[in-house]
């Protein structure tokens, strides 16, 4: 079973001035990613507006990374939806289309417990092969429903296709928690960007990032001085990195993907899924600058 690892790109999704997903974005999108070496794509996912998104919308959008990237990178196909129903339809289809795997957010906002999680995760992966890898998919802060040590610790040693985990709360201790799962072997990646070389260097595996829809090129610099175990360099790079995201994330941060996009000449327009707006003009114009000022592209 292929894992996650390095840089996964969770991809903005595209979409027309008539709100329709652009698929021909999507796939410039893919190919400018792929072409910068990154690891793994990670469509339909919360920085793709997954919840905004029809059924037939997050296949379409899983069917063009997929083809689009022809095995070169590693795809995951988020396929955690609004009910169980949604989740059981988009996570066979991922299957069908030749993905590598899934990931699978909680379910949002009605409270759950453990129990009522526990058997959600279950028939996810009872609906597709064993041998087909599901990462869970943990950000409380949007979805309300954690997921805990224990209960993911459950989840591993139940469901022989549960591999690993995207962490997107900022708990580095819990983060290190499910790195012991399976006897360590529990495939565990951040979602805090800031938290990347941290959690590689403490046994993870990676991290998920929004920002590297961008800067792709200072990502994988800063994978690749981790790999190298050249701590000096990546503590410099991280650094960077996180200079670089107070400017892409500090206000309306897919919207700020999608202008930068644009600037770069992979999107044909930064419109945004409603109610989600797209960035002012003005502020548009301020971030370019200083992501210029920055030499964004310099790694």
């Amino acid at each position: 079973m292929k894992k996650l690892y390095g840089v996964t790109v969770p991809l903005v999704t595209p979409f027309t001035e008539a709100d329709k997903v652009d698929t021909k974005s999507l796939e410039a999108l893919t190919e400018y990613l792929v072409e910068r070496g990154v690891q793994c794509l990670y469509p339909a996912g919360t920085t793709g507006e997954m919840m905004y998104l029809g059924v037939e919308e997050r296949k379409a959008v899983a069917e063009t990374v997929t083809q689009k990237n022809a095995g070169r990178a590693v795809v995951y196909v988020h396929a955690g939806a609004w009910n169980l129903s949604d989740t059981l339809t988009l996570a066979r289809h991922a299957v069908e289309i030749g993905a590598d795997g899934i990931g699978v957010v909680t379910p949002t906002f009605f409270k759950l417990t453990d129990r009522e999680l526990l058997e959600y995760y279950r028939a996810v992966s009872e609906s597709v092969p064993e041998d087909f890898p599901i990462y869970l998919y943990g950000i409380p802060q949007c979805a309300v429903n954690d997921i805990t040590v224990e209960l993911a610790r459950e989840l591993a040693a139940s469901c022989p296709n549960v591999i690993g985990i995207k962490y997107s709360f900022n708990d580095m201790s819990r983060i290190q928690q499910f790195m012991t799962l399976k006897e360590e072997s529990f495939s565990v990646l951040c979602g805090p960007d800031d938290l990347f070389a941290a959690t590689c260097f403490a046994g993870g595996d990676g991290t998920v990032s929004g920002n590297a829809n961008v800067i792709p090129e200072q990502y994988e610099a800063l994978w690749q001085a981790i790999r190298e175990k050249d701590v000096d360099r990546a503590v410099k790079l991280q650094r960077r990195v996180n200079t670089l995201n107070q400017v892409l994330s500090c206000t309306q941060n897919i919207a700020r993907y999608k202008v930068m996009l644009q600037h770069r000449g992979i999107l044909a327009t930064a419109a945004m899924r409603a109610p989600l707006a797209r960035l002012a003009r003005e502020e548009a114009e301020t971030m370019i600058r200083r992501m210029e000022q920055l030499r964004y592209l310099e790694a």
